[in-house]
């Protein structure tokens, strides 16, 4: 079973840029689709965007797309989370979550069984 371990969160600027990763171990990568959701305080967990197993395709909420970008790197065994342009509304704690052989599309509403620990990522104005 992969372990996912995130990292990378901070505080940062509004209109600044962050990285954060998501690194695998346990098992391959390269089988996995991947997510990335994220939960703000007293909300619920919201998926923000997803990359296939493949690594060739990924799709994202209106919200993000433009100024969010998911990568898999599968010799690093590390999924990552570019995001910038940010936003004060994109505060929360950002979490990855793993699927073996899943679309990117089908991340955002099918159970995932694998996911890390969460990384925070606050955005002042």
């Amino acid at each position: 079973q992969v372990q996912l371990v995130e990292s990378g969160g901070g505080l940062v600027q509004a209109g600044g840029s962050l990285r954060v990763s998501c690194v695998a171990s346990e098992d391959p990568l390269n089988k996995y689709a991947a997510a990335w959701f994220r939960q703000a305080p007293g909300k619920e967990r919201e998926f923000v965007g997803a990359i296939d197993w493949t690594g060739r395709n990924t799709t994202y909420i209106d919200s993000v797309k433009g100024r969010f970008t998911i990568s898999k790197d599968n010799a690093k065994n590390t999924v990552y989370l570019v995001m910038n342009s940010l936003k004060p509304e994109d505060t929360a704690v950002y979490y990855c979550a793993a699927e073996p052989f899943t679309t990117a599309q089908a991340m955002a509403v099918i159970p995932l069984d694998y996911w890390g620990q969460g990384t925070q990522v606050t955005v002042s104005s």
